[in-house]
């Protein structure tokens, strides 16, 4: 399945077949974080991700109660195509379904927001392991004692996902990721977990624990996760998010996104980059 186009997953997303994690898969497409919330918190989780670039960069968003992205890919539908939803309501427990059309409202906007599954292809194009991808796990991912940026009803603690490698690779690790911004970039923290507040790299907050050699040094990036834990501390009375780890896969290129020197930059980018300047 690695290999298949996007719409084939997002087929097999859609008809029940397929409703794991999406690490590895449709190589070369842009993987997305999604957050639908009633129109009355847009706003405020507009500007949360306008101050928190870094882990919630915006991609795209719709128009209150529009479920199909063609922005995104012609056929997608945004109440079928993600693996996995969390419902979040105030007060309860998190519901995870697979399918949304029976509680979409008129007055949900998504948001889809940059994911670093869409730089694992460039890593292992140069060869690097990324080993939630070799051990077929989903990412590990910790939350942190890094704040955000408050923004309304939105705050909360930096969550990053974690992905080991050579000390002697690092450089090259940070130079390729640096080169996609609005899929988080490069990392935000290199070595001891300590140094994130993180106690124990077996035991992730969501996600799965992958092998950490004696050779190799944990590196942290940003991560979309970030949204659903604000999401979470606003107590809204009602919201939807993406399961972690579980992503819309879109018909965008990874290479789209790619602002390395001899880059053209796309349409797309340029979307996403307006996205962001109307977020200040």
């Amino acid at each position: 399945m690695i290999r298949q186009c996007a719409n084939v997953i997002r087929a097999e997303i859609r008809e029940g077949r397929f409703r794991g994690p999406t690490s590895g898969l449709a190589a070369g497409f842009v993987q997305a974080n999604i957050v639908i919330l009633p129109i009355a918190h847009a706003q405020d989780f507009i500007d949360f991700c306008a101050g928190n670039r870094c882990a919630c960069a915006l991609l795209h968003r719709s128009r209150p109660g529009e479920y199909l992205l063609p922005a995104l890919g012609e056929d997608i539908d945004v109440r079928t195509d993600v693996p996995r939803y969390q419902i979040h309501r105030a007060g309860s427990d998190i519901e995870e379904v697979t399918d949304i059309r029976d509680i979409w409202r008129d007055d949900l906007v998504t948001f889809a927001l940059g994911c670093s599954f869409s730089f694992e292809e460039a890593l292992i194009s140069a060869g690097l392991e990324v080993r939630n991808i070799s051990e077929a796990r989903n990412v590990p991912m910790y939350r942190t004692n890094r704040r955000c940026s408050a923004a309304g009803v939105f705050q909360g603690n930096l969550v990053v996902s974690m992905r080991p490698f050579k000390a002697d690779d690092l450089e090259q690790v940070c130079a390729i990721t640096g080169r996609y911004p609005l899929v988080h970039g490069a990392p935000v923290h290199m070595g001891e977990a300590s140094g994130l507040g993180i106690d124990d790299l077996d035991q992730p907050d969501f996600g799965d624990a992958v092998t950490v050699k004696t050779d190799e040094t944990p590196a942290f990036w940003a991560c979309g996760v970030t949204a659903i834990e604000a999401l979470r501390n606003a107590g809204l009375e009602f919201c939807i998010t993406h399961a972690p780890g579980h992503m819309l896969i879109t018909d965008r290129l990874n290479s789209e996104l790619d602002n390395s020197a001899d880059a053209q930059t796309s349409a797309f980018t340029e979307e996403c980059f307006l996205n962001q300047q109307e977020c200040r």
